[in-house]
């Protein structure tokens, strides 16, 4: 996707400073940054082989791994590489709309994220609690549509976002100290009135967050409802197995994420670093651990990674 468009006055680019206060163990930070990044990737591109080829993991819960799968590498890519360069080589500048563009990328890729992790919920709640018909529900056909109207929905609520900021003038002093071109972190680079900016990113927290996590509190509420009443003990554990790694998963993605927006705009008196830390934890760690978890708990595709990776 091409860069967005700015005005001549906004040709000075922005300084990335890494992690405030930290500049002097950068290197060493640099370390888990690469080693996260490289198993995450390791992991979900197996994730993608090991689907893609085998005929019988062709399922709607194995697309949507695959979707997830896809997300981890799109937000990770988004932000490591340029982290690593701050890291070893110093290289802090980037244009104003490559800032903004990375910007579009982290946040469109989180709210399609956010839209995988419901769409899963859902495949678990159809699974466990209508089983008879969940083939004929969820098809990989409705997985499909699902997935692009979860893509469209993100890029409808995340493209005003760098747009809006286009148009505002920016400060003569361009440091942002922070790893990537977090939103709310280049609003405040504005000597503008950024009412507008704010009031829309509070909105679209909270309509899509917000949203997304009611419709997946109901369907794991209406899970666990559904479990307790399973008489078989057998398939009351199959059951709790399953949903165990879903909700590790939206754990993960969910309270980092959260924790990062709100110090971002209610925690003034948290460290910078601390805040920085976190923003970049719910973008390395989740994507490290997804295909690990979903490795372990999902004996099907366990099996079938097994065989490749045990070949003698």
């Amino acid at each position: 996707m091409a860069a967005f468009n700015l005005t001549p006055s906004d040709s000075s680019p922005f300084i990335l400073t890494g992690i405030p206060g930290l500049d002097a163990a950068h290197l060493w930070i640099s370390i888990p940054f690469a080693t996260f990044y490289i198993i995450g990737l390791l992991g979900n591109f197996t994730v993608l082989f090991v689907v893609g080829k085998e005929r019988t993991l062709h399922k709607p819960m194995y697309l949507l791994l695959c979707m997830l799968a896809l997300t981890d590498i799109g937000m990770s890519t988004s932000v490591v590489p340029m982290a690593l360069c701050i890291f070893w080589f110093n290289l802090k500048g980037i244009t104003v709309s490559g800032c903004l563009t990375q910007m579009f990328f982290i946040h469109t890729v989180s709210v399609m994220q956010s839209a995988v992790l419901v769409t899963m919920a859902f495949d678990r709640y159809v699974a466990i609690c209508n089983p008879l018909r969940y083939a004929t529900i969820l098809t990989n056909t409705q997985i499909a549509k699902l997935g692009l109207v979860g893509l469209i929905r993100a890029v409808i609520f995340i493209l005003p976002l760098p747009l809006l900021l286009s148009r505002q003038p920016f400060c003569a002093n361009r440091i942002i100290p922070h790893t990537y071109c977090e939103h709310m972190a280049v609003v405040k680079m504005s000597c503008g009135d950024i009412t507008v900016n704010r009031t829309y990113g509070l909105v679209v927290a909270f309509v899509v967050n917000g949203a997304d996590l009611i419709l997946i509190a109901l369907s794991y509420g209406l899970i666990i409802r559904a479990v307790l009443r399973i008489s078989s003990k057998k398939a009351h554990q199959k059951a709790l197995n399953t949903c165990t790694a879903h909700i590790c998963v939206m754990l993960m993605s969910y309270i980092p994420s959260l924790f990062s927006y709100l110090t971002q705009r209610f925690g003034a008196g948290i460290a910078s670093h601390v805040h920085v830390i976190f923003a970049n934890f719910y973008l390395l760690v989740p994507p490290m651990l997804n295909p690990i978890i979903y490795g372990v708990k999902s004996k099907e595709l366990h099996d079938k990674v097994g065989k490749y990776t045990c070949k003698r």
